[in-house]
C-alpha cells in the first residue's frame, strides 16, 4: 500500500513537472482591439473631413435638383404647348429636352457615379486619415508589444513574424 501510494506521488510530480515544463515553453500572445467605430466618430480630424464632404455633396446634390427642376419645367412647358407647336418647333424642343436630359445624366455619373467626383473628394479627404490612423494602430501595437489588433471587421494589426502571405503567393504560384 505504501509503495503504491509513492508510485502516485512520483507520478503527480512527474506529471505536474511535464505541465509546467509545457507552460513555460509556451509563447504567450498578447492581442488587442479597437472599436473602429468609436475611433470614427471622436477623431476630430475625421469629423471635420466628414462635413467638408458632406458639404462638397450638399453643393452637387443641389446643382443635381436645380438641373432636374429646369428639365421638369421645360418639359411641362413643352407638353403645355405641344399641341400648337409645328413640327418643326416639336423637333427642336425634343431635341432641347434631349440635350437637357442627357446633361442632367452626364452630370449625376461624372459626379455620383463609379469613380465620379464624389467619390474621388471622399478618397481624397479621408485617405490620409486612414493611414494615420493605421499608423496609431500600428505605433500602440509596437509600443505595447502587442502581436495582433483586431477591430470590428477583423485583424487590424499583426506581427510581421505571423505573415505567412508570401508562403501562400508561393504555393499558388507552382
Amino acid at each position: 500500500m505504501k509503495s503504491r501510494m509513492i508510485i502516485q506521488i512520483i507520478l503527480t510530480v512527474l506529471v505536474l513537472s511535464f505541465v509546467f515544463s509545457a507552460v513555460s515553453f509556451a509563447q504567450v500572445v498578447k492581442n488587442g482591439y479597437i472599436d473602429s467605430d468609436k475611433i470614427f466618430a471622436q477623431y476630430t480630424e475625421w469629423s471635420k473631413a466628414q462635413e467638408e464632404f458632406n458639404t462638397d455633396y450638399k453643393a452637387w446634390d443641389e446643382q443635381a435638383k436645380q438641373m432636374q427642376a429646369e428639365l421638369e419645367e421645360m418639359l411641362a412647358e413643352y407638353d403645355r404647348q405641344k399641341l400648337i407647336l409645328s413640327d418643326e418647333k416639336k423637333k427642336e424642343r425634343e431635341a432641347a429636352l434631349d440635350a437637357k436630359k442627357q446633361a442632367l445624366d452626364a452630370f449625376t455619373n461624372q459626379v455620383f457615379g463609379p469613380n465620379g467626383e464624389a467619390e474621388r473628394r471622399n478618397n481624397a479627404l479621408i485617405q490620409p486619415l486612414l493611414e494615420k490612423i493605421n499608423a496609431a494602430i500600428e505605433q500602440v501595437a509596437t509600443d505595447g508589444n502587442y502581436d495582433f489588433i483586431f477591430n470590428s471587421a477583423g485583424l487590424a494589426y499583426a506581427k510581421k513574424d505571423y505573415d505567412i502571405t508570401d508562403k501562400v503567393l508561393d504555393v499558388l504560384e507552382q
